[in-house]
């Protein structure tokens, strides 16, 4: 009897949550608290786990053109979890009572299913349910999740105990007397096909053989609008389909919905690349949904998307570590397999929508492996800096969190607007066509409107992607190296405006590299580099 007890004292130990999870702390959230916690509702949470090998050193020598993409297998045999790192998580979770649902080596996941009690108690936090000003409610915790010092160098984020809404849509519709402006009524408007002409994209490709993989955490889309848009456009209607993932589902409602969203990223890209398949990948809008989601389509060996767009995000500051960094090693996963990803760089300017005076870029936008998009003003006669001077306006600026990546290291970069002094990663990578008044005409649940936001820009240069991918007969993949290194020809040079919108400042447009256009608006010359 004394050994089994002992056995049962180690065992109790081993799996006691009594060390913090770095990075994983949360702030209380906004809004009321309702005194209520569900405990016995049934929850699922992601554990994402270490990889087996670094994968910095492969997609750098990828990104300097020394190594070629890893095939599938190659990646989950070399840079997914370890099966014994796996059992690990088994092990407590069997301790817990928590059931294992899914297991993903090379997405480094596993999913549990259990009560809030339960994973309260195994994670060593207090969950309480919320309701914002929005009247959403929410589960919420402040402080950091505590994990059991076995699994302290294993596991590196816990995601779903927490389930605000973690992102917002990055388009803007084109708005009079509160009301939609029609595309008639609007002074300029255009069709995603005339804008990829007008930035002279490769002719005689349409994106055969490719997948455009669509990431939104709301909303939906209807089919006869699909149908209605792309014979209008006279474009044959593209084949697209939806991806549940953790529960989410197409759910169209009404036009100034997420809907518009959804209906702006499929349209857009599927005007510019009429040939690809879209996929879009529909998940909650919480740092689990959206993460998952991400690598959901990034590891989906049957549709296999050559290109990802991302069109929702949030300040770098609206983000915990654990967040920023297993995005940020799902988009180096993205690299080393060579899938493109594009990412809408805000809409808010360079306060990106925050109050407190300071500029701030929007992330997974600032990740230095996603290809940040931001926006412009395209008239017959000129491209600017988008700024409609009332607070909407291209994103842009320095980051607060990811240093100066090799590739932007020979540019002349500012230093950020708040200290001054310090360099960090700059965004935007590239700008295209995004002030919704010059917006693009896009059909929404019936309705025909006007809709504009660097969101709008992520599908376009998704396309464009999907263009160059057919017409080079293989992935373009992580092309920063490759554009920075590029002759600047390739490229369509903005050098007026700016994205003021913090009382900090903001940054302005000049010749060359700038934080609110980056290296400029990519024209179709720009596949002859990559």
């Amino acid at each position: 009897m004394p050994s089994s007890k002992k056995s049962s004292d180690q065992r109790s130990k081993k799996f006691e949550p009594n060390v913090e999870l770095s990075g994983s702390a949360k702030k209380i959230p906004p809004g009321n608290n309702t005194g209520t916690t569900t405990l016995n509702e049934v929850i699922e949470v992601s554990v994402t786990l270490r990889r087996k090998t670094a994968i910095s050193s492969s997609v750098k020598g990828i990104g300097k053109g020394k190594q070629k993409a890893v095939s599938r297998e190659q990646f989950s045999r070399r840079f997914g979890a370890s099966p014994e790192d796996v059992q690990l998580v088994k092990g407590f979770a069997q301790y817990h009572d928590l059931t294992v649902l899914e297991v993903s080596i090379p997405r480094r996941v596993v999913i549990l299913k259990g009560t809030v009690q339960q994973f309260s108690q195994a994670f060593g936090v207090y969950l309480a349910n919320f309701t914002a000003d929005s009247g959403i409610s929410f589960r919420g915790r402040s402080g950091s999740i505590r994990i059991p010092e076995s699994l302290k160098d294993i596991v590196t984020g816990v995601f779903g105990l927490d389930n605000r809404p973690q992102a917002r849509p990055m388009f803007r519709m084109l708005h009079s007397d509160g009301h939609v402006i029609q595309p008639e009524a609007a002074s300029v408007s255009y069709n995603a096909n005339a804008v990829a002409k007008a930035y002279k994209y490769p002719s005689g490709v349409t994106g055969a053989g490719q997948c455009i993989a669509l990431i939104e955490l709301g909303g939906g889309f209807r089919n006869s609008d699909m149908q209605v848009y792309f014979q209008k456009l006279g474009i044959a209607l593209p084949e697209i389909s939806a991806q549940s993932v953790d529960g989410a589902n197409n759910s169209p409602s009404t036009p100034d919905s997420a809907d518009g969203e959804v209906a702006l990223d499929i349209e857009v890209a599927g005007a510019v690349a009429p040939g690809a398949k879209i996929v879009v990948y529909f998940a909650p809008n919480t740092d689990k949904g959206f993460l998952d989601a991400i690598t959901t389509a990034i590891h989906d060996e049957g549709n296999n998307p050559s290109v990802i767009s991302i069109s929702w995000g949030a300040a770098e500051n609206q983000w915990t570590q654990q967040a920023i960094t297993n995005f940020n090693e799902a988009f180096m996963s993205a690299a080393s397999l060579g899938v493109t990803i594009t990412v809408a760089a805000g809409d808010n300017g360079s306060s990106d929508g925050q109050t407190d005076g300071k500029a701030h870029v929007d992330f997974p936008a600032s990740s230095a492996y996603a290809l940040a998009c931001g926006g412009t003003k395209l008239l017959s006669a000129s491209e600017t800096v988008w700024n409609d001077q009332d607070g909407w306006a291209t994103g842009g600026g320095i980051s607060d969190v990811f240093p100066v990546p090799d590739y932007q290291k020979a540019i002349k970069l500012p230093p950020s607007v708040n200290s001054k002094t310090r360099k960090g990663r700059g965004v935007p990578d590239v700008a295209a066509n995004a002030d919704s008044a010059t917006g693009y005409n896009v059909l929404v649940d019936g309705q025909w409107s006007v809709i504009g936001g660097t969101s709008a820009v992520a599908p376009l240069i998704a396309g464009l992607i999907a263009l160059a991918n057919q017409k080079l007969n293989r992935n373009a993949g992580f092309i920063h190296p490759k554009i920075y290194a590029a002759n600047a020809k390739v490229f369509k040079d903005i050098t007026q405006g700016n994205n003021n919108t913090a009382k900090g400042g903001g940054y302005s447009a000049t010749v060359g590299w700038d934080a609110c256009t980056g290296l400029g608006v990519p024209l179709g010359t720009v596949v002859g580099v990559l």
